[in-house]
């Protein structure tokens, strides 16, 4: 999708003409770079601080700060090292796991596998940054965290928040269907989990809130502090007007998580009733529950010049990077003892998406 964003932008503004289109190169920052998988494990240092098991499994990447709890302070001078392609950025990102649950009741993992143009990661999620040019938006401060999506949802709700969380069914191997850009497919993106077997794997995106109260660097729920646009969630590579309550305009943070699932497309794995077989770390066999967790570890103002710098793709100039060789070095210490791999006969924490 990273190659045709510039194509669909123009559509996107004929959708949607109340929002500014963010296209990059120019004065427009895209930013689009990944992070290898930091650990895999039953923590939430957002919503379940300090509580180790929590209730559902996670993927996690970025920084080695990571853990049960992670101090509200400049995450950047606790960690040493980071998954992330850039340097710089020691944040960390995390969502649900996705399960396969076979037509015996088991349970397997799906993997995590690295998406295109970023062979050498480790499993991990694609992170991209985006802003409308110089000066536009401010980037996040030390001590800054949030949250997208709600874990315990499992139904539409009003017209659907498609634009903030879907599923892409590739249609074939080598990311084949990936022609619009994130949620922008009328056919192959979905809010729910694909109805049938997608014979190039999933694909999920999960875009966070892009304006800013402009004095919390959190909230009790992880979410008040943040809000969309008035017109309500942007579109990829759109920004719109700010609401009052939240009047600054914050970076664009989309993650981005592609599934290997085509090892479970036999039919005769499925339910026998034909329904999809795929459920998130929470037992959510919907989609509707997808969520992202974000903690700020950016180091210095390295994330101010990628916005500001008229940046795109995995590099910009004055902003530090490293290859995947290096990222994959960094690691944290797997703190719960239990099995999260191979068939399993319940989910890791039983499913619970508190």
């Amino acid at each position: 999708m990273f190659w045709s964003v510039l194509v669909f932008l123009a559509a996107a503004v004929k959708a949607a003409p109340q929002t500014t289109p963010v296209k990059g190169p120019g004065d427009n920052s895209l930013v689009r770079f990944g992070c290898s998988q930091v650990v895999i494990e039953r923590l939430d240092p957002l919503v379940n601080p300090g509580v180790n098991p929590s209730p559902h499994l996670h993927q996690i990447v970025g920084g080695n700060a990571f853990n049960a709890s992670i101090p509200s302070t400049d995450v950047s001078n606790l960690a040493t090292c980071t998954t992330c392609t850039f340097s710089d950025d020691f944040s960390n990102y995390w969502t649900a796991n996705l399960y396969f649950k076979a037509r015996n009741g088991t349970y397997k993992r799906v993997p995590q596998v690295p998406n295109r143009f970023l062979e050498g990661a480790q499993g991990g999620v694609t992170v991209y940054y985006l802003s409308p040019g110089k000066n536009t938006v401010t980037a996040f401060k030390p001590g800054f965290r949030m949250l997208v999506g709600d874990s315990m949802r499992r139904e539409k709700k009003g017209s659907g928040l498609k634009s903030q969380s879907c599923f892409r069914c590739f249609t074939g191997p080598n990311f084949k269907g990936d022609n619009y850009s994130p949620c922008a497919d009328p056919r192959l993106d979905t809010e729910t989990f694909p109805s049938g077997p997608c014979l190039g794997g999933i694909r999920s995106n999960i875009h966070f809130p892009t304006c800013w109260d402009g004095k919390s660097l959190d909230s009790s729920n992880h979410q008040d502090h943040v809000a969309y646009p008035i017109g309500g969630p942007s579109s990829f590579a759109t920004t719109g007007k700010c609401p009052s309550t939240h009047p600054i305009k914050i970076p664009q943070l989309m993650l981005e998580i592609v599934w290997d699932t085509t090892g479970f497309n036999n039919p005769a794995d499925w339910p026998e009733d034909g329904s999809q077989p795929f459920v998130l770390s929470t037992g959510d066999s919907t989609g509707y529950g997808q969520h992202a967790d974000y903690v700020f570890g950016w180091k210095d103002d390295a994330l101010q010049k990628l916005m500001d710098g008229a940046c795109f793709g995995n590099t910009c100039e004055g902003v530090k990077t490293q290859d995947f060789t290096e990222a994959n070095k960094c690691s944290v210490p797997n703190t719960v003892d239990e099995i999260t791999e191979g068939w399993l006969e319940q989910l890791p924490g039983d499913g619970s998406g508190a």
